[in-house]
């Protein structure tokens, strides 16, 4: 049996003594794409500011890759090729679409700034077009694109995003999506947290229903529609 991507293992996690997680069991195998889903302030978020290292677990354990991690640095667990997309996509607004690329070799100097490049533009043509206009000169889309394609020139062991369609018109959308699923495809792992349940699952190979700090159901995508109408509130 493979070792899983990612593993949480009753996993308690807060802010200010405020606990949001209540015991978060997940596991995410290796090669699959993971929808997280669930109301606002299910602790979807706070799950990936866990895992990325951004936020310390006051209980439990996180194991990636079979390796137990807890109090691992978020730069560390970056260069061991845990790569997180925020939600509002985190680019550098006052550099240039070319300069927001090339800060990953600073984490992986083993990235040629020309390997970045074409690696970035064959996922996102558009962008070869717009490598030196500043980054917040960019439409939403084109930015969400950008933090995608930074993420994935190197190549993660684990790519995390918060939800990515947030505010993006539905064209963009489909494309951002269409590159999730040739990710994966290629054996990229995939811990996607998404408001818009169906779009995720449409890619997923497992859903994981959050509610109140906790994975209520962990199920195949033959089950997605069962618990989107139980647990989400919408029709499939």
């Amino acid at each position: 049996m493979r070792t899983p991507a990612l593993e949480l293992m009753d996993v308690r996690a807060g802010y200010g003594g405020i606990e949001v997680l209540h015991g978060v069991d997940l596991v995410v195998p290796d090669g699959s794409l993971v929808a997280l889903l669930g109301p606002n302030g299910a602790g979807k978020t706070t799950t990936l500011q866990v895992v990325d290292g951004r936020l310390l677990p006051s209980a439990g354990c996180v194991h990636i890759g079979g390796r137990h991690v807890n109090g691992t640095p978020a730069q560390r667990l970056a260069r061991a090729g845990v790569c997180s997309i925020p939600e509002g996509r985190g680019v550098f607004p006052n550099l240039s679409v070319d300069e927001n690329l090339l800060m990953v070799t600073q984490l992986h100097d083993d990235l040629a700034p020309s390997e970045v490049r074409e690696r970035a533009f064959a996922r996102f043509p558009n962008l070869a077009n717009r490598r030196r206009l500043l980054a917040g000169s960019l439409s939403g889309g084109e930015q969400q694109m950008l933090a995608m394609a930074r993420a994935i020139v190197t190549d993660p062991a684990l790519l995390l995003i918060d939800e990515p369609s947030m505010g993006l018109a539905p064209v963009v959308v489909d494309a951002i999506y269409d590159v999730l699923k040739h990710l994966t495809a290629e054996g990229m792992t995939v811990l996607l947290v998404e408001q818009f349940a169906n779009k995720a699952m449409s890619i997923a190979d497992y859903a994981a229903v959050m509610i109140n700090g906790r994975i209520s159901v962990f199920c195949e995508p033959a089950d997605l529609e069962n618990v989107v109408g139980a647990y989400l509130g919408v029709s499939a």
